[in-house]
């Protein structure tokens, strides 16, 4: 095997291993918060909502269209989650977290930190040397001067 078919297997497999955490890691999210009667859209809207946001911002976190937005605002509405308030600037209006979309979001928190393979299979130290390394691949190496230990 040459050592270009060697680097070549070498990406393969470590970029299927990646998709297969992420995969892992979606499904288990789905799973918790299916638990907590909730869809995935819907829950991860909460965990985005810290602090009041326009449509828009939400829908840029999610990287969806604005329209898939008011929807899931309905949604979240109709249950209580989240209600529409007016920003400082009348004309756009926020999404803000009702105390009952406050407690769900603190639910799915404390149900991902005990569940989260990354947290239940990796030590402090481990997770520590992870993250640079992730960061790494996902932003130009131009840009990252940190070195990994």
């Amino acid at each position: 095997m040459s050592d270009r078919d060697a680097r070549f297997a070498e990406a393969g497999r470590l970029a299927q291993m990646l998709v297969d955490i992420a995969r892992q890691a979606m499904a288990d999210f789905a799973g918790t918060v299916a638990e907590l009667g909730l869809p995935v859209p819907l829950a991860r809207a909460i965990v985005l909502l810290s602090t009041p946001a326009p449509m828009r911002d939400l829908a840029e976190q999610l990287n969806c269209d604005r329209s898939y937005i008011t929807s899931l605002a309905d949604q979240l509405e109709q249950r209580g989650l989240v209600e529409r308030v007016t920003g400082e600037d009348r004309r756009i209006k926020l999404l803000a977290l009702t105390s009952a979309g406050r407690a769900m979001r603190d639910q799915i928190s404390a149900a991902v930190a005990e569940r989260n393979m990354i947290l239940l299979r990796l030590s402090g130290a481990e997770r520590k040397r992870l993250a640079p390394l992730l960061e790494k691949l996902l932003h130009d190496p131009s840009t990252t001067d940190r070195e990994i230990p």
